[in-house]
């Protein structure tokens, strides 16, 4: 039986993952000035850790499946037999799983110590590994169903907001913290399980095979284990090397980073279910169209959004956390770069090489940048602290762009010499030169941090406009075509 699944159109599908990032962006610039202040260093840092801690049990429970399902489903998309069958064939590894390492986080928080200090904060936290199991978040992707993603995402992060601000006032209320952060992430995953009857049929469909996912699933769990190692083994470390407070400093600047890596990724986010359709169709040269562009987009807002925190981080760091935090700044400017790096790895990895079938390729980039963390973090953390795991992922994420670069070194040799890097640099020295004076000026951070970026991205912009750089030159075009066409 064949479903047509009614998907709108890649610009919808990206205004729609834009407003899903800002919303992502604003929940956090709204709470954790907040949260911080009460909760302290402290507070912060045990949350930060217990979240590390419970992504190594949930990358268990997950098995690569958030982005092998995106694939697998967007191939059979337009069969709801098929679609169905495929969906409870991955759900059922999901769930196997997801009791394994259910029964393994019980386990060690019987005979680690570190973990037994905070049993409960880990238990609340832990809700996330059912919650994503359940939540098929793959199903709505391949879909491409981002306005309802989008939607259901802002409703439970301005529930979130509310208890934020009617639970939390003391510093021992940071077990409500993880408790209500799970809740923004990840409740929502009821509300998909429920949701599931519009799009597959629940009733058994019989002839599973689910042999044939264990191969790729193996793969891209793989996958999951290097770049989960290498993304929360810093704070982890941290937390067993040092302590709470030195991992509430680090969470500070990485709280920033991932706001901002969220923001420069949105866009390419939506295109692995759509570059997988192209491929499976043999349609390579929208594939490459589409791949080329985004990368331009990630190099464009990517540099920009570090040169400016890289500058402000101080303003940055003080205001979204406090004065408490002044040891997040230099650890800040260190991982800055990082928001560059891996939205093109984003790019170059999720959205270039999985659709193309080079899934190894990704995993041994992810396999290098996870041994380099491990190495610089064990030297440096217990000199330099924070800072010391700040290095460790800046040079990983490095090593995974080199080793991506040169895997399919032929197929971005043209999209990187397409991009205009002289009128990027030039826009960036003259937007630096125009607003570093503001961090001079005797104001509250929060105005610093306006004035300065109005000043910072206007004038940036506004060289690629007047440059005539040619990704900005199209979208100007676009909006004043669509201006004129309501005229």
């Amino acid at each position: 039986m064949k479903q047509i699944v009614k998907t709108k159109s890649v610009k919808m599908n990206m205004i729609m993952n834009a407003i899903l990032t800002m919303s992502s962006f604003i929940f956090p610039l709204v709470t954790f000035p907040y949260v911080s202040r009460i909760l302290l260093p402290v507070g912060t840092g045990k949350v930060s850790f217990a979240t590390s801690v419970i992504s190594y049990f949930s990358m268990f429970a997950q098995l690569g499946i958030p982005t092998y399902g995106v694939r697998a489903c967007a191939k059979v998309r337009d069969d709801k037999e098929k679609l169905s069958r495929t969906v409870h064939e991955i759900m059922f590894i999901n769930l196997f799983m997801c009791v394994i390492a259910y029964i393994a986080l019980f386990v060690s928080m019987q005979f680690v110590p570190r973990f037994r200090q905070d049993k409960l904060l880990l238990m609340v936290v832990s809700s996330t590994i059912l919650l994503n199991s359940i939540g098929v978040e793959w199903l709505y992707k391949s879909l491409e169903q981002y306005s309802y993603i989008t939607l259901r995402s802002i409703a439970f992060k301005f529930i979130a907001l509310v208890f934020m601000f009617l639970f939390i006032h003391e510093e021992k209320d940071y077990v409500i913290y993880g408790g209500i952060s799970i809740f923004a992430s990840s409740a929502s995953g009821i509300l998909n399980f429920i949701n599931l009857r519009k799009y597959i049929y629940f009733r058994p469909m019989g002839g599973y095979d689910i042999k044939k996912h264990i191969k790729m699933v193996v793969v891209f769990f793989a996958m999951s284990v290097a770049t989960t190692i290498y993304t929360h083994l810093d704070t982890v470390m941290l937390g067993f090397m040092k302590s709470d407070v030195e991992t509430g400093y680090y969470s500070a600047a990485v709280k920033i980073k991932s706001i901002l890596v969220g923001v420069v990724t949105a866009a390419s986010g939506v295109l692995l279910p759509r570059v997988t359709y192209y491929i499976q169709n043999g349609n390579r040269e929208d594939f490459i169209r589409i791949a080329k562009k985004t990368l331009n987009f990630v190099f464009i807002t990517g540099a920009a959004f570090a040169v400016y925190f890289i500058i402000f981080a101080h303003e940055g760091i003080y205001f979204l956390s406090g004065s408490a935090y002044e040891n997040s700044i230099v650890p800040m400017q260190v991982i800055m770069p990082t928001v560059l790096l891996i939205g093109l790895t984003n790019v170059m990895g999720i959205q270039m090489m999985v659709p193309l079938g080079k899934e190894k390729l990704v995993l041994y980039s992810e396999i290098a940048g996870a041994v380099i963390n491990l190495i610089i973090n064990a030297v440096l953390i217990p000199r330099l602290a924070s800072t010391g795991a700040a290095i460790g992922t800046l040079v990983a994420e490095i090593v995974v762009w080199i080793v991506q670069y040169v895997s399919i070194r032929n197929m971005l040799k043209t999209a990187y010499r397409s991009i205009k890097y002289l009128r990027i640099v030039f826009g960036l020295m003259l937007a630096s030169a125009a607003s570093v004076w503001v961090k001079f000026i005797d104001i509250k951070d929060f105005l610093k941090l306006i004035i300065s970026g109005v000043l910072f991205f206007g004038i940036y912009f506004g060289i690629l406009v007047i440059t005539k750089e040619p990704l900005i030159t199209e979208l100007k075009n676009q909006a004043l075509g669509k201006l004129k066409g309501k005229k």
